[in-house]
């Protein structure tokens, strides 16, 4: 079935609903999309924790009587800078074979590609023999989902329920060494953001020498977080992606050393996965110029592999300080510990056979997200449900890709349209059976 203009329209119609989160303002956008999706058979349900801001669950089949797929996006997008733009952000522009806009990658062309899916095995007739399928869209998932996924996994888990999930994360081919790799990602880094604050004494900055200036005391610390040489934290999901990769997962730093040379856009996200990242983004001082501060506080986000906590982050945190952190006061800003699904599942068999029909040669590889998306509500409320990002492209690869979102001129390949709808239009036919 072609359901690539389908799929561009839908897209595009979505794009043009602002859903910039803060506010966020989706009730619109889950209207029209409630109307397109009871219009072709699935039974609909909004519900949320504001009125302006409702979530979607549609529905088609029995959730009671074998297992639910679910299919999960959010429609909120980051903001836009449209002077930086050489299209209109929010005019969903079908230009050039692609859908140009903020959210043409993160995520309404997921979205998209789910509910026209859905729509078209609703309008065909087709209903699961056992179970059913979900769609889920969702809101709030670019401030941390506490209106959107959170709210709903936790208020209404009778809506929410899922055995199996499919969402954002991973998709895009990778090329690697002549081969084609389809990442399906399996867990997510935790989020652990923190402040050092350094003190000092105030005084006029025109005699800097009679009093303590808290902000160079930081000065070190930036340079030692940025250059931190921390230790291998290899996860076994990572280990099945090297593994994967044809690489010795009991060697990761030869396995990287290896990745920089056949295949250099890869290394940044094999390495960021296989220990804690720590980037220094935010610093503040005095609030006027001609004054010496005497407090300084610097901002790190951090993120560490699925399952570390705490204790265990501030371990490697202190060893990369060496010393340099002494006298400064730490605290937590966020604490987040990373979730995994298992790596071998009958969702990951269907999506490996699925893969190998419609890209013949091709092969799907577990991945770890290092940020995080709304699965990590599912796999909290759900410990059963297996949670997996997967949103197939072939056309558009990892390379490409991934530097367009919450960047300028984002956009999408209309022919990965067309293979995702294909794939979220098959996959129930498979699963639910």
């Amino acid at each position: 079935m072609d359901l690539q203009q389908e799929t561009a329209d839908v897209l595009s119609r979505l794009i043009r609903f602002n859903t910039v989160n803060p506010p966020g303002d989706e009730r619109a956008a889950m209207e029209w999309l409630q109307t397109y999706l009871a219009g072709a058979g699935l039974t609909c349900e909004l519900a949320g924790a504001e009125p302006g801001r409702p979530n979607l669950v549609a529905t088609l089949g029995d959730p009671e009587s074998g297992p639910v797929l679910g299919y999960l996006g959010h429609v909120d997008t980051v903001l836009a800078t449209p002077e930086d733009w050489s299209r209109d952000p929010w005019g969903g522009d079908q230009q050039d074979g692609h859908v140009w806009g903020r959210g043409a990658i993160d995520m309404k062309s997921q979205v998209a590609a789910e509910v026209v899916a859905a729509a078209a095995l609703a309008r065909e007739g087709w209903r699961p023999p056992r179970g059913a399928l979900k769609v889920f869209a969702v809101v709030d998932e670019e401030t941390g989902g506490a209106k959107g996924a959170q709210w709903l996994t936790r208020e209404r888990p009778d809506l929410a329920r899922a055995d199996y999930l499919l969402n954002e994360g991973a998709g895009m081919v990778m090329p690697f060494d002549g081969r084609r790799l389809y990442g399906v990602c399996v867990a997510e880094k935790g989020t652990f953001r923190f402040s050092l604050t350094a003190r000092g004494t105030a005084g006029h900055a025109s005699v800097p020498a009679l009093q303590d200036n808290a902000l160079l005391k930081l000065a070190p610390v930036v340079g030692r977080l940025a250059s931190a040489d921390v230790p291998f934290d290899v996860t076994d999901e990572i280990r099945a992606l090297l593994r994967g990769l044809g690489l010795d997962p009991d060697d990761p730093g030869g396995a990287l050393a290896r990745i920089r040379d056949l295949q250099p856009e890869l290394f940044p996200f094999v390495h960021a996965n296989t220990r804690i990242t720590i980037a220094p983004t935010q610093i503040s001082a005095s609030g006027k110029i001609n004054v010496i501060p005497a407090a300084a506080e610097l901002r790190v986000d951090c993120r560490a592999p699925a399952g570390m906590d705490g204790e265990a982050v501030r371990r490697r945190l202190s060893a990369a300080l060496d010393g340099d952190g002494d006298g400064l006061d730490f605290a937590w800003i966020e604490q987040v510990v990373g979730n995994r699904s298992p790596f071998e599942s009958p969702l990951m068999d269907a999506i490996r056979d699925w893969v190998g029909e419609a890209d013949p040669g091709a092969e799907a590889v577990p991945t770890v997200l290092p940020a995080f998306t709304d699965s990590r509500w599912w796999r909290d409320a759900f410990p059963d449900c297996v949670a997996y990002g997967f949103f197939p492209q072939s056309h558009q690869s990892l390379y490409d890709g991934w530097p367009l979102i919450h960047g300028k001129d984002e956009r999408i390949d209309v022919r990965d349209l067309a293979l995702a709808a294909s794939f979220y239009h098959e996959l129930p036919r498979r699963l639910l059976a």
